[in-house]
């Protein structure tokens, strides 16, 4: 039995309750995992907290839930009677890495990193992102998320869910307005909030993040917003690797001259794309992914392997096709004699 989200206000005997009969240490593990505790140990500190109201848990876990809810009299009300909320941070030991991600609240404003049931985007995420930073949230806070230091920002560009309720450029923009930095903070794969965003396939927000003054600092980042000229400046200083995650994220993006320049450079269409760009795949896997025949075609005729498999799923460029629904590029890969 999964163990429900409760009310903060539900004491610890109805959390035990809905727990059900004491299975084993491993199912017991297994619950606490379903909502992103590190283990039944993690789980029960938290809950033993929230039933005491522990005040370095219990009014950020309310507060938390007054973000990702689009409560703004929650959060004001809150915030009036703690202000040294705004700069909280999460306690919970979760089974991500680093298992501690200390996110602040505006960090949820990202809808990423942090548990899971909890990624998601009210529709006045604007006016709540707005509350916490007028009450002194830091904008360009670091909190640790896979394998690194992310900026709210950074977390932001690559979120589906802000993206998906059309939030995500708007709430960049607000958090530029707020001094966000632009050149990139923090460590790990997500940095560059331009490269990031290209990185899952949003280049409107990365064109707006250039609007608003984020350099093209790198080949990658020109590659993948298709400035040609720019590629070609910075190709010959280029390192192996600079050129590597350029062709990576020129192909991911659909960017077919940017593509066919780094490969008359000399780039292999057949490695595996490198850390921090979906590095599971070849540049073929995300270009079918993305639904881009025309960059499959160039990579194809430039002697992309068709039976090389990504190392999460085990499945071909073809496989991923079926699977995405890209149905000319599925046919265009069975006429290649693709598998």
């Amino acid at each position: 039995m999964l163990l429900p989200i409760l009310p903060l206000d539900a004491p610890l005997s109805e959390y035990k309750r809905q727990a059900g009969p004491a299975p084993s240490a491993g199912a017991f593990d297994a619950v606490a995992r379903r909502y992103d505790f590190a283990d039944w140990s993690a789980l029960s500190e938290f809950v033993a907290a929230i039933a005491r109201r522990d005040p370095e848990v219990y009014p950020f876990e309310r507060a938390v839930d007054a973000v990702v809810n689009g409560d703004v009299e929650s959060l004001e009300k809150l915030l009036r009677e703690t202000p040294g909320l705004v700069h909280a941070r999460s306690k919970r030991v979760t089974h991500f890495h680093p298992k501690v991600h200390r996110a602040t609240l505006l960090h949820y404003i990202a809808a990423n990193g942090v548990e899971g049931y909890r990624q998601k985007t009210p529709p006045n995420a604007i006016a709540i992102a707005k509350t916490l930073l007028d009450a002194g949230a830091e904008v360009d806070s670091l909190a640790d998320f896979y394998g690194g230091e992310c900026t709210t920002l950074s977390l932001l560009v690559s979120s589906c869910h802000p993206a998906n309720a059309e939030l995500q450029a708007p709430l960049a923009e607000l958090l530029i307005d707020y001094g966000a930095s632009l050149n990139g903070a923090g460590s790990g794969n997500w940095v560059s909030p331009v490269e990031t965003a290209l990185v899952f396939g949003y280049r409107a927000t990365a064109e707006v993040l250039v609007k608003r003054g984020a350099p093209i600092a790198t080949i990658a980042a020109a590659a993948g917003l298709g400035r040609i000229d720019e590629v070609a400046k910075m190709l010959p200083a280029s390192s192996a690797e600079a050129r590597h995650r350029a062709l990576a994220i020129a192909a991911q993006t659909g960017q077919v001259e940017a593509v066919r320049m780094l490969l008359d450079a000399g780039e292999d269409p057949n490695r595996y794309n490198p850390p921090g760009t979906h590095a599971h795949s070849a540049p073929i896997h995300q270009a079918v992914w993305a639904g881009h025949l025309d960059v499959v075609r160039l990579l194809v005729e430039r002697g992309a392997r068709l039976d090389t498999r990504d190392t999460i799923h085990d499945s071909t460029p073809l496989g991923w096709a079926r699977y995405a629904g890209r149905t000319e590029i599925a046919e265009y890969l069975q006429q290649h004699d693709a598998t």
